[in-house]
């Protein structure tokens, strides 16, 4: 399915996804999906649950080559075809960076070598560069001035927020060129979610975001564009029923399904 936004002047696509179908054995989860990701703006897919948010935003960086997810239609970030049989994972991960729904830090890391861990995984060992890349990563993710004096504890030590952060930092500090997250502030209090929020509208002015959220008002408070996925006739598969500008979506959907899931009624 084919949904194009209709805006006064076209954004560049950072990443663009052509009949995008993801499958599991039999289990078609999510169909025919063409989106673009506008460069340097978030763009929230929000939709019930189930319904092929998260499998699409995963599809991006290639993370159902080790779940045994099947991807078929065309995805490419920039000039990268991520498919292609000569594509490797890891150079799409070097462009593409992801976080969670809960706060992931290494457990047994510091806060420090958190940061820095995907640059050493990419062969980085100059500690003046490492140490560099962190304090620029953290100062992104706003949090460098908590952090600065006790780097080299560990990383759980921080509150649930912070945590979060510095993950938030962690996909920064590769210098990617989209940031992906699934549902972020999903365990996170209010004020919290509040610094989480904030930090997306920062990033959003050097980084492409694709946000998967839950949060009706959280989509409208730091998108630009919004996706809404439902799932088909079938009740099994789900669908791109419409994209869009966040502001139009919400206010003047041009699809009553879409009409009926952002005015509450049907969840």
């Amino acid at each position: 399915m084919s949904v194009t936004p209709e805006t006064d002047a076209p954004e560049t696509a950072a990443v663009s996804l052509a009949d995008v179908s993801v499958s599991f054995g039999s289990h078609r989860v999510v169909r025919d999906v063409t989106l673009d990701l506008a460069r340097h703006r978030v763009t929230a897919l929000v939709g019930p649950s189930g319904c092929g948010k998260t499998t699409i935003l995963r599809a991006i960086n290639r993370l159902h080559d080790d779940t045994g997810g099947k991807v078929t239609g065309r995805v490419t970030v920039g000039d990268l075809d991520v498919y292609a049989r000569d594509t490797q994972p890891e150079l799409v991960r070097s462009r593409v960076g992801m976080v969670f729904q809960r706060p992931n830090p290494f457990p047994t890391m510091s806060i420090f070598d958190n940061v820095v861990a995907g640059l050493r995984l990419n062969g980085v060992r100059n500690k003046a560069l490492l140490l560099e890349a962190a304090e620029a990563a953290l100062h992104h993710a706003a949090l460098w001035d908590l952090v600065k004096d006790r780097l080299h504890t560990p990383a759980v030590r921080l509150s649930g927020g912070q945590q979060q952060r510095l993950c938030i930092a962690r996909a920064l500090a590769i210098e990617p060129e989209v940031l992906l997250m699934d549902e972020p502030c999903s365990s996170l209090d209010p004020i919290a979610t509040a610094k989480i929020e904030e930090l997306i509208t920062r990033l959003s002015t050097d980084v492409t975001i694709g946000l998967v959220t839950h949060n009706m008002f959280q989509a409208t408070r730091v998108s630009h564009y919004t996706a809404f996925f439902q799932l088909g006739d079938d009740r099994a598969t789900g669908e791109l029923i419409e994209y869009g500008l966040t502001e139009d979506l919400f206010d003047k959907p041009n699809d009553p399904r879409t009409k009926a899931y952002v005015s509450g009624q049907v969840g």
